[in-house]
């Protein structure tokens, strides 16, 4: 269900349970959150899903006996966090829920058209992970931030857009042929060179 598919400098993990909207269990968290550490040198990685749901979150049952509260989701964003090269999450469609925060890690997020963003923790009676609010807060600031988390509206690609929460819309057939392009410059470039204008980036 999770597919780590390394090609030259970059990986591109892919979330690939489309018959279930790309939730997640305990398993599938781990088997993301191992390759992005593992890939912590990596020039170039992308984070995409398959079918036409990006992911929905955690899986239903695996919320009930506790996968909503488990630090498995700070291990994987954190790994994300921590990646000296670039990272792109290439939305195929809609996320959702706690699988919001690995997207909120990256550093570019592109998106097709189709796609939504929500996150329903006050409807559902969750915390949001704690890394998840200052990253959104940084993106798109404290008000709109209540508009997910608290109103709990869905956000289309446009409004995202608009908002900064995503930084570009695609065509489904283009979405990672995009993301391989933007990172072209980081591949062509050494792994070094790239930490050291990320770290500048994430230091300011």
């Amino acid at each position: 269900m999770i597919r780590s598919d390394r090609d030259g400098d970059y990986l591109i993990l892919t979330i690939d349970r489309p018959d279930k909207a790309g939730a997640l269990t305990h398993a599938m968290l781990a088997e993301l959150a191992g390759p992005a550490e593992d890939a912590r040198d990596a020039k170039l990685l992308i984070l995409t899903g398959t079918g036409r749901v990006f992911s929905a979150g955690a899986d239903l049952d695996a919320a009930r006996a506790g996968l909503a509260t488990d630090p498995v989701w700070e291990r994987l964003s954190g790994a994300l966090a921590a990646c000296r090269g670039m990272t792109i999450a290439a939305l195929n469609g809609t996320v959702a829920g706690g699988a919001l925060g690995m997207v909120l890690a990256c550093d570019l997020r592109i998106a097709v058209v189709q796609a939504k963003i929500f996150y329903p923790v006050m409807r559902l009676g969750f915390l949001p992970q704690p890394s998840d609010v200052p990253r959104m807060v940084r993106l798109i600031g404290p008000a709109r931030t209540g508009m997910i988390l608290m109103a709990g509206q869905k956000v289309d690609a446009e409004t995202a857009l608009s908002w900064g929460l995503i930084d570009r819309i695609v065509d489904d057939a283009d979405l990672l042929r995009t993301a391989r392009e933007l990172g072209q410059d980081v591949c062509a470039a050494s792994a070094a060179h790239a930490a050291a204008i990320k770290q500048m980036i994430t230091a300011a």
